[in-house]
C-alpha cells in the first residue's frame, strides 16, 4: 500500500537548494523523496528500528534520589527609611 505524496515543510532540496519543494511518500517498504523544481529523486529502504528510544528530557528522566536539600537562610535587606 502506498501513502499519499506530501510536501515536507522546511525541507531543502539537496540538488537545487530550493525550500519547501521536496515531497515524500512510501510504497511497499520503500521511502521516496523528490523535488518538484529539479530532477532530484531518491529512494531509501524503510529500516525497522528496534524500539524507538524516547529522547531524554527533564520530564521523562528519573529523579535523583539524592537531591541536594541543603537549607540556606536568606536575609532580605530593605533600604532604610530616613526621617
Amino acid at each position: 500500500m502506498s501513502t499519499p505524496k506530501r510536501f515536507i515543510a522546511g525541507a531543502i532540496c539537496p540538488r537545487c537548494a530550493e525550500m519547501d519543494r521536496v515531497r515524500a511518500w512510501e510504497s511497499q517498504g520503500v521511502r521516496y523523496r523528490e523535488c518538484v523544481s529539479c530532477d532530484f529523486f531518491e529512494q531509501l529502504p524503510i529500516e525497522e528500528q528496534p524500539g524507538n528510544d524516547e529522547i531524554e528530557t527533564r520530564v521523562n528522566r528519573p529523579r535523583d534520589t539524592e537531591q541536594n536539600n541543603d537549607i540556606q537562610t536568606v536575609k532580605i535587606i530593605t533600604p532604610s527609611s530616613k526621617s
